[in-house]
């Protein structure tokens, strides 16, 4: 097989969760362990951090990675959903994965599949493991795809878990209260492995706790310990990177001080400049900084200057889109994805920000969405809609979501691709005053992005 033929096979012959949805989830690790097995454990030949959690994962995962890029070690970063190509799940150093690495790893272990009838998240995840062990990775940044407890991710033992907050997402697999979905991410505390929790909530953390102590494993509450301050800046619809400083708490004073870190001059507040910019960001910052202060414990080493690079470069080194990234300019067009309620209320307080003329927000979800809810929470003032429906099996009907927000007072325009959507956006637009906003599912921006792609070719 060629590599389009590879994929073609991945995508049509092994069910794949993202695009099909629930017939497609695995809640099981059997066939995982056993394909560990048969590849001789390639997840025990290589160091890895664990990141879980319902929003932010991704971009903690990214941070981290490009932190520890900026420190000189050789990086396996898995991270899923893939935007436009395959093999953005699969990097060193921010390289994607050779073509001839997935062809062949397929055609040497397509019958034990076969035999095994992996999923395709099964497969994807063996295909990393085996290539980070193989390249000899340093350090692996592992995403998990959904939950923790059976994700196909959790065969590894990290050196590090993260878990970065807790909310109301794929509760038809994990659970329909805050306690019984942290329980399934909870699964990803091994023992005597330390733990980062990045978002404290009354109803999660006892659970967090419990299990921890179970597990005889240290725990740390990111909100307890770090507070990111962002530096105010004139607002700007062409907006500039977040500009923050990071305080921890004295346990001995009871206040918040300027963190010190090796490199900096004494009493040098150290300014810090990410270009994943929104308030959201500020709750995985800290995720951030409390998983860094606790590298040197498990052997790995990051400096003032990596962190400060890491951060600023995390972009150009991952290779990450989709977190408020601009597509275009007059209109400025911007792509975020918010694929659930509280990624649609981070966008909201970014978007309060901005000084905007009118809004033209271009969205679409997948039908396992609450999508009634989310479209009460967009915003009806100075907004004009276009709605439109990702291209993937599990992508809402464009009809049926229009027909949706009209029922609640939302009348907007119908348009059967993004493509056409995004620019029926732009035409109507100001282009120097208003903004374009493409939002919604993790697909939705995929199809924004691989538009945009596709122009520049």
């Amino acid at each position: 097989m060629n590599y389009n033929q590879t994929l073609e096979y991945l995508f049509n012959s092994l069910p794949m969760y993202h695009r099909i949805g629930k017939a497609a989830y695995k809640a099981d690790i059997t066939n995982t362990v056993s394909l560990m097995q048969h590849l001789g454990h390639p997840e025990q030949r290589f160091r890895s951090i664990h990141v879980a959690g319902t929003n932010g994962k991704g971009s903690v995962s990214h941070f981290l990675a490009s932190v520890l890029m900026q420190a000189g070690y050789k990086v396996g970063l898995y991270t899923s959903p893939h935007l436009v190509d395959f093999r953005e799940r699969i990097r060193i150093n921010g390289a994607m994965i050779p073509r001839d690495a997935v062809t062949r790893f397929v055609e040497l272990h397509k019958p034990f599949m076969e035999t095994l009838q992996l999923s395709f998240f099964e497969m994807t995840v063996g295909l990393a493991f085996d290539y980070f062990a193989s390249q000899q990775v340093d350090i692996a940044v592992v995403e998990v795809g959904m939950g923790g407890r059976l994700d196909s991710t959790n065969v590894i033992t990290p050196l590090l878990s993260i878990i970065t907050n807790i909310g109301f997402d794929h509760t038809q697999f994990l659970g329909d209260t805050l306690p019984k979905i942290a329980a399934e991410k909870a699964g990803i505390i091994k023992p005597g492995i330390p733990v980062v929790i990045g978002e404290t909530h009354p109803e999660t953390r006892p659970v967090f706790e419990q299990k921890a102590a179970e597990m005889r494993s240290p725990i740390y509450f990111a909100d307890d310990h770090y507070r990111i301050i962002e530096q105010p800046a004139p607002p700007s619809l062409h907006s500039s990177d977040l500009q923050f400083t990071v305080e921890k708490l004295n346990v001995e004073t009871g206040k918040w001080e300027v963190e010190n870190y090796p490199g900096a001059a004494a009493g040098v507040c150290s300014q810090f400049s990410s270009p994943l910019s929104g308030s959201y960001q500020l709750h995985n910052l800290a995720t951030l900084f409390q998983a860094l202060q606790l590298l040197p414990t498990v052997g790995l080493t990051v400096s003032l200057q990596h962190i400060q690079r890491g951060i600023s470069r995390v972009v150009a080194d991952t290779g990450l889109h989709g977190r408020w990234e601009q597509l275009d300019s007059r209109p400025l067009t911007i792509c975020e994805t918010a694929h659930n309620a509280d990624g649609i209320e981070a966008m909201l307080q970014k978007l309060a920000s901005l000084p905007y003329r009118r809004l033209h927000l271009v969205y679409g979800c997948v039908n396992d969405k609450d999508y009634v809810k989310i479209l009460h929470m967009l915003p009806s003032e100075r907004t004009t809609y276009y709605y439109t429906q990702p291209s993937v099996p599990r992508g809402l009907p464009v009809d049926t979501l229009a027909e949706a927000a009209k029922n609640i007072g939302m009348p907007g325009l119908a348009f059967p691709t993004v493509g056409e959507a995004i620019r029926a956006a732009r035409a109507s637009a100001d282009p120097n005053n208003d903004l374009v906003l493409v939002t919604g599912s993790i697909f939705l921006v995929a199809d924004a992005v691989g538009y945009y792609s596709a122009l520049a070719r």
